[in-house]
């Protein structure tokens, strides 16, 4: 759309000169709806019945079109100056990924087992949470292990062989050392 046109467009919509419509447009960048909003700032454009601002529809579509690409959901535009992302949007990132977090952590499990019996299977959230317990967590894992539990992640995430094989080495060595014990008490005892 020219300047022509687009002065011609918010002249008709904002019911001011063409002369006012052309030093609107020419403040604003030439983006019709901040034109607009400029206009109504100015007070030279009447309000709208019904309320203080203007929807998209009274607009065309090129400036519906040029405020969506702003980001804009409402019609309205926002300035972005480079400094940062708005709150809100940084907001909404955050809590999609404590969304995303929350899910994976409930979707994927600890299981411990003792022989060929599965002893319990706890959500990784949990074991996350209780792990902030170190002091307590870490020494009774290590316990369970000297106890023959051994353990393996399960879930889409987490059940991967990669994991799982690192879990056996751990329970392996724990496995050598008891064995090692084992040995050198039965060679003092003969």
């Amino acid at each position: 759309m020219t300047e022509m046109e687009k002065a011609e467009k918010l002249r008709e919509k904002a019911d001011v000169s063409f002369a006012e419509a052309k030093a609107a447009l020419d403040n604003s960048g030439g983006d019709i709806l901040d034109a607009m909003i400029y206009l109504e700032n100015q007070g030279k454009v009447t309000v709208p019945a019904g309320g203080g601002f203007f929807s998209g529809a009274d607009l065309p579509a090129e400036a519906i079109k040029a405020a969506s690409e702003t980001g804009s959901s409402d019609g309205s535009t926002r300035q972005n100056d480079g400094s940062g992302e708005e709150f809100a949007d940084l907001m909404k990132r955050l809590g999609a990924f404590i969304l995303k977090l929350l899910h994976k952590g409930l979707n994927n499990h600890l299981e411990a087992s003792k022989g060929d019996k599965i002893m319990f299977t706890c959500p990784v959230i949990v074991i996350l949470l209780l792990a902030l317990c170190f002091w307590i967590t870490i020494p009774l894992f290590i316990v369970s292990l000297f106890l023959g539990f051994r353990y393996r992640f399960t879930g889409e995430d987490l059940g991967k062989e990669s994991v799982n094989n690192a879990m056996n080495s751990a329970s392996n060595i724990v496995d050598d050392v008891k064995k090692s014990f084992a040995d050198n008490t039965n060679k003092e005892k003969e």
